[in-house]
């Protein structure tokens, strides 16, 4: 278990500023996004390795409340026999007492070592989370630049391209509306043309009926 979270350590205490700093890759927001999944992974293995730690201490626990009672069980019953003068009882129960005895002094030593061993898991646990964390809001801050460096980037691009259009724009719309003010006025001119030389026509013929009566 030692060797398994030397490892985890030490790959989540890996140098993110330097992981950063590599030149050679030309997508580092990748490169971290890929760093992070396997921080996550491992950071969830330690979890499951705390979780089963601290199960551990709750059986040894439960051996040690047992073999505790158990002595302190056949410790009593030892005292009865020989009050009683069971030779053989007291025998039995004193063989049982020792071996029970033994069993809680090594079941309190393990107790004692799991709870030591699963204090520091815990805190380094803890300080894996911290370190994830961190990494985390610093791969938001860099996509937040990133983004923010590829909009300038286009928005630089949009307006180079398009830096004298907008008066070339104006010129063209006002140009087509005079075209288009043109065909209207023209379209009127020659529509009231017609009709005036239409009326003009049939006075002229009605003069003409008139004057042969």
């Amino acid at each position: 278990m030692t060797n398994i979270f030397k490892r985890i350590k030490d790959s989540v205490s890996s140098d993110l500023h330097e992981l950063m700093d590599e030149k050679e890759e030309k997508n580092p927001i990748a490169k971290l996004n890929q760093y992070l999944r396997q921080s996550e992974q491992e950071t969830e293995k330690v979890r499951k390795l705390v979780e089963r730690q601290y199960k551990l201490k709750e059986e040894f626990q439960k051996e040690y409340t047992l073999a505790f009672e158990m002595a302190n069980k056949r410790k009593h019953q030892a005292e009865v026999a020989q009050k009683a003068g069971e030779e053989t009882l007291y025998t039995f129960a004193m063989r049982e007492f020792e071996e029970y005895q033994t069993r809680s002094s090594r079941m309190k030593e393990m107790l004692d070592e799991a709870n030591a061993q699963l204090t520091e898991l815990e805190q380094k646990y803890e300080e894996m989370k911290h370190r994830l964390k961190d990494m985390q809001l610093r791969r938001m801050e860099l996509m937040g630049r990133e983004n923010v460096a590829r909009a300038n980037f286009q928005i630089n691009h949009v307006m180079s391209q398009t830096a004298d259009q907008p008066y070339s724009r104006f010129n063209e719309i006002d140009q087509y509306i005079k075209n288009l003010e043109h065909k209207v006025n023209s379209a009127y001119y020659r529509n009231s043309f017609d009709s005036k030389i239409a009326k003009l026509e049939n006075e002229l013929k009605e003069k003409a009926k008139a004057t042969a009566i």
